[in-house]
């Protein structure tokens, strides 16, 4: 049964916050990063930096829309979050977490529903196989209408 974005507590990591990972990895934590980090923890979606920016604003007007880019990018390449282009011109992200997930988007809408398929899971090991390789990481996206899309 697939399950939506706007589930409560989905995309955290099992262990730690957000903002311990951060420390963890060495990074130092302005107050400003600790709410862009905080506002990307409890996203229930997968915002782009504009969105990340209102909210964290809303939290502490001082946070410019530059140092949201600048901790993202910082974010990402420490391999915190990660970032999604779902054909709609703008990166979203998430943060990083154990639990690995695919996508199917709504064309449409937008909307983002992540899902977990073990049968997709296999035929993705047995096709690596196959081909002489070991699966180590992929990445599934899928792109669709609802079925009772007129339009379609």
């Amino acid at each position: 049964m697939p399950r939506t974005t706007n589930t409560e507590g989905e995309n955290q990591h099992p262990d730690s916050s957000l903002e311990e990972r951060c420390v963890a990895a060495g990074m130092r934590m302005t107050d400003q990063r600790r709410v862009i980090a905080r506002v990307i923890e409890a996203a229930v979606d997968h915002p782009d930096v504009e969105e990340l920016h209102r909210r964290a604003a809303a939290i502490d007007k001082r946070i410019s829309i530059s140092t949201v880019y600048r901790t993202v990018k910082l974010f990402e390449d420490t391999g915190i979050i990660e970032r999604h282009d779902f054909r709609d011109g703008r990166s979203r992200y998430e943060t990083v977490s154990d639990d690995h997930h695919d996508h199917l988007i709504d064309l449409r809408t937008g909307k983002v529903v992540e899902f977990r398929n073990a049968d997709i899971e296999k035929l993705q090991q047995a096709i690596a196989r196959q081909l002489g390789f070991k699966l180590v990481d992929h990445r599934l996206e899928l792109y669709g209408v609802p079925l009772d899309d007129d339009q379609s």
